[in-house]
């Protein structure tokens, strides 16, 4: 599926659709430049799975944890990771193989770890189309 976006709104609503059609268990990584609007498109899924606080990107800590909504909701962003075996000491499988959804920018940098069967999220802009859009392709990994 491939959706354009016009607006930081769009990726949001983008966000809550995809959220109410996850299961627990399921996997989506999300793949874009820094400024494309994962942290929105993150934010919509946050609300999509009916989690009230504030959703930021867990740069610094690389995993966030959400226990408020409908399921868990696990945020990673692996920007930092130096060497996937740093995944490892987290518990990535725990929270891969569990009963959350799970959200991962940047997973490129960690593809040799991904599960076999994922939802890949990528995000791209288009200065040529205007400043907010977004072409956001979404994709089933298996």
């Amino acid at each position: 599926m491939v959706v354009e976006s016009f607006s930081p709104e769009e990726t949001l609503a983008l966000g809550i659709r995809l959220a109410k059609e996850a299961k627990p268990g399921q996997v989506y990584t999300l793949i874009g430049d820094l400024g494309v609007g994962k942290t929105v498109l993150t934010q919509g899924i946050a609300q999509g799975l009916e989690i009230e606080e504030p959703i930021c990107s867990p740069t610094f800590t690389i995993v966030q944890e959400y226990h408020s909504g409908r399921m868990p909701f696990y945020h990673f962003d692996v920007y930092r990771i130096g060497d996937v075996e740093e995944m490892d000491e987290i518990g990535f499988d725990d929270y891969v193989y569990g009963d959350g959804l799970t959200m991962i920018e940047w997973a490129n940098l960690i593809e040799e770890i991904l599960p076999r069967e994922y939802t890949r999220i990528t995000i791209e802009k288009n200065l040529e189309r205007g400043f907010d859009y977004r072409k956001i392709t979404v994709e089933d990994i298996v």
